[in-house]
């Protein structure tokens, strides 16, 4: 929402569970960041709002974004703090931006995540040069964040490339990822590199369906995403490789996303390997223009190297009050009713939570809101 220069959008979700004796709420799967499917199972109460006002002088654009967020009972949390500026006669297109800021490219909604991201941190960069027909995006990032440091002992700083709209079939774009960091007083060193390849197909086999597939690969103390992983002087890196591809439809009142996926991590120092695999989707039908049925289904498997494999199974129906028929359509006011199945060894290897007493299913009933704007 934009209104005379002022920017104000955000996002926010909560809303009551109804049958909960020990404090779980949601946020049930198998530790993997393709592996926890949302719909009512998230369980918590949150809200992050971007204020932003715009500026021009003398021919150049600038603006400054301040972002806090609340989540459960945590404090309040600067998310971004940055300033942009726009318009110079030696690049008019490039935007160049300095302090923390959000640089998240491409999440899939239903599982939660964002699976190229970089920023978070504070640093400085230029997005939006144009080179060729692309456009590329360079930042630098330490460590330290709007709210605290690093320990004085420990260092890092991070280098992310980010080349987009590059044409490689009809309808079809690539964009490339690539993420350096150093640093020192790290466990098992401070470096660390990756990649990551995204290439998104409008009109794949049908008009009404887009296509997304990803592979990416980090090692260090790069993690896989784009951000930095385990700087905190305490934790080794890891190496990963991931692999997956995402899907999204509308064809009338008939919507949805679904991903399968695959991925692998190994500890640099302790050789403690996990392979998660997952497959799920969520299907909306609009009833009416203002009430949907929602379906999640999904279908999640963690195998490792240090004990048995562990499977975890969810389906999900609910109820919800939307604006329009679209799949995207928020706000939505759900009502919700969820099962979760797994096996004895995710009860084990999640006793502290979900699993306590050997449990291995769990019925979730509730209510939520989810909006953005």
């Amino acid at each position: 929402m934009e209104v005379a220069g002022f920017e104000f959008n955000g996002y926010s979700r909560g809303g009551p569970v109804f049958n909960h004796s020990d404090g779980v709420k949601g946020h049930i799967g198998l530790g993997g960041e393709l592996q926890m499917f949302r719909l009512g199972n998230e369980g918590d109460n949150g809200i992050e709002v971007n204020f932003a006002r715009g500026f021009e002088t003398n021919g150049i654009k600038w603006k400054v974004n301040y972002m806090p967020a609340k989540w459960g009972s945590g404090d309040i949390s600067t998310e971004q703090a940055y300033v942009e500026m726009s318009g110079f006669s030696f690049s008019p297109e490039a935007k160049f931006w300095a302090g923390q800021r959000r640089l998240r490219i491409q999440d899939v909604h239903i599982v939660d995540y964002f699976l190229l991201n970089y920023g978070d941190n504070i640093g400085a960069g230029v997005t939006d040069i144009p080179v060729g027909g692309m456009k590329l995006g360079l930042g630098v990032f330490t460590g330290d964040k709007f709210d605290g440091n690093l320990p004085n002992d420990v260092k890092a700083h991070r280098f992310n490339a980010d080349l987009s709209e590059i044409n490689t079939n009809p309808g079809g774009k690539l964009r490339v990822l690539l993420t350096a960091v150093g640093g020192k007083n790290q466990v098992g060193g401070g470096s660390g590199s990756g990649v990551s390849l995204m290439h998104t197909q409008k009109e794949f086999l049908l008009p009404s369906i887009s296509n997304t597939l990803f592979l990416q690969t980090s090692r260090g103390h790069a993690r896989i995403d784009g951000e930095f992983e385990s700087i905190d002087g305490t934790r080794a890196g890891r190496r990963s490789t991931r692999i997956a591809d995402s899907i999204n439809w509308q064809s009338g009142p008939f919507g949805g996303q679904a991903i399968i996926g695959y991925q692998t991590n190994k500890a640099d120092l302790t050789g403690v390997e996990t392979k998660d695999f997952s497959l799920g989707g969520r299907g909306s039908y609009a009833v009416t223009q203002n009430f949907k049925m929602l379906a999640e289904l999904s279908t999640t498997t963690r195998k490792g190297n240090t004990g048995p494999d562990q499977r975890l199974s969810k389906a999900t129906l609910a109820g919800a009050l939307a604006l329009s028929e679209d799949f995207w359509s928020r706000p939505e006011l759900r009502l919700y009713v969820t099962k979760v199945n797994w096996n004895q060894a995710a009860a084990v290897a999640n006793a502290a939570t979900f699993g306590a007493n050997g449990k291995t299913s769990r019925t979730l009933v509730g209510v939520q809101y989810e909006v953005w704007w």
